[in-house]
């Protein structure tokens, strides 16, 4: 494990911007709306990194509807429970949660919430009102400015309607086996194999547990703990493709820092200021781009109707349909290739990664879905590239702590969480690693 620490990050990434002050031009928010554009040789695009984080549970409106041109919806919507009873949207005051129920986002609940296409199924069920807050620009202290710094699109959707392994199935392999968190093995051919067939260097980052666990030990040699994502980083050692993954043990009672609930909002923000910062103070900040999306909506409300997508797996009679895409999520690319301010207002899905990383190194397709997918590179200009070092937000981490006891210890995992740690440590190599 690499002995990098917070401090000694924060005090790079400060010495890199204090020296650039002089000379840097922040420039304005982009434009709004961003145009389409023919697309360069990918080899001479000037992108030589592309880096993944994929956070957790959180749909665009509940995070980013404040956003000023975006398609976002906050206040002023309604929608009835069980017994017809209309409840308001209403901005959160608790950065947690605590006194809410985990919003259902599993196959069933989220075609409740789908309703037929009338997406007015949020409060019902098990949802309570946790599912109809929002939080607003002067609750994420990253994303508020974060916003003016990066390309932000409002339709990019979960690329299934169900829940965290499905869609990080997606993230990988551009398709699913399980509609479900089952920690079964699976042999789904991934990115992973296309750039290593190809020769293409890449990391897997984790920060506590490795879903790559999932496909045994086969992605093991290419895993490191995320502490060696920010010496990379900052020594300007990224590979080609790099995908870091948050922490996700105790996030139901508010111990991850990957934004699922019940994690305290700030802890997110402060991982993914961190990974920002690293980005934008590396040698390779010229030649890179950042993704960050989240894996699916978490149950929370979004007036969008989500799309049918193309898909490998055909649906038999009442057999799950994979087709059905989520709710949207949060989604950004920060580089010097992406418009600042800008929003693109194009329908993506999370193998749009995939496609960008397809495109970029000269690799097939790994199904139906990412052969169809809008590539991310469509909302690069890669004409007016702006390599000034923009100043990331740095937000503190409060660090995990259990809901009402903020001095607590780390709280108890998700069930499946656990399945995966389990798994992990039954395997001498991840057990040696983790």
């Amino acid at each position: 494990m690499s002995p990098l620490t917070r401090r000694q990050l924060l005090l790079a990434g400060a010495a890199t911007a204090a020296s650039a002050a002089a000379g840097r031009a922040l420039g304005a928010p982009g434009p709004a709306s961003v145009p389409t554009g023919k697309l360069p040789n990918p080899a001479a695009s000037g992108i030589e990194q592309i880096v993944v984080v994929c956070m957790e549970n959180r749909s665009f409106d509940h995070y980013l509807g404040w956003l000023p041109g975006a398609n976002g919806r906050q206040a002023g919507l309604s929608y009835p429970d069980d017994k017809g009873v209309l409840h308001p949207t209403h901005h959160l005051t608790d950065l947690q949660g605590c006194s809410f129920n985990d919003p259902d986002h599993s196959y069933e609940g989220g075609r409740k919430q789908l309703n037929g296409g009338r997406c007015d199924g949020f409060r019902k069920g098990t949802n309570d009102d946790f599912a109809l807050g929002y939080y607003t620009k002067d609750d994420l202290p990253l994303y508020g400015k974060f916003v003016e710094q990066t390309t932000v699109f409002d339709q990019w959707f979960a690329s299934i309607l169900s829940s965290t392994y499905p869609n990080r199935f997606y993230t990988h392999a551009a398709r699913t086996d399980r509609i479900d968190n089952a920690t079964r093995t699976t042999s789904l051919p991934t990115i992973w194999d296309r750039l290593s067939a190809a020769g293409v260097p890449a990391t897997y980052y984790f920060s506590d547990l490795p879903f790559l666990v999932l496909w045994g030990e086969k992605y093991l040699s290419i895993s490191r703990h995320v502490d060696t994502f920010f010496a990379d980083a900052l020594a300007g050692r990224l590979a080609p493709f790099s995908y870091l993954d948050p922490s996700f043990l105790g996030e139901d009672q508010g111990g991850s820092n990957d934004d699922h609930p019940h994690a305290d909002i700030r802890r997110g923000q402060a991982f993914l200021s961190l990974v920002a910062t690293a980005i934008a103070n590396s040698p390779q900040w010229k030649s890179t781009a950042l993704v960050i999306t989240y894996d699916e909506w978490g149950g929370f409300f979004d007036h969008v109707r989500p799309p049918r997508l193309p898909d490998d797996h055909v649906a038999v009679g009442s057999e799950y349909d994979h087709s059905q895409a989520g709710f949207r999520v949060p989604a950004f690319v920060f580089s010097p290739f992406a418009r600042r301010g800008g929003i693109d207002h194009h329908v993506y899905d999370h193998t749009s990664i995939l496609k960008f990383v397809e495109w970029r190194f000269g690799l097939g397709a790994l199904s139906a879905r990412d052969n169809a997918a809008r590539n991310l590179a469509y909302a690069l200009d890669f004409a007016k590239p702006n390599f000034s070092v923009p100043a990331v937000p740095l937000v503190t981490d409060p660090g995990p702590h259990v809901c009402g006891a903020p001095s607590g210890p780390m709280a108890t995992e998700e069930p499946f969480w656990v399945g995966l740690k389990e798994k992990a440590e039954s395997m001498p190599g991840w057990r040696q690693l983790l």
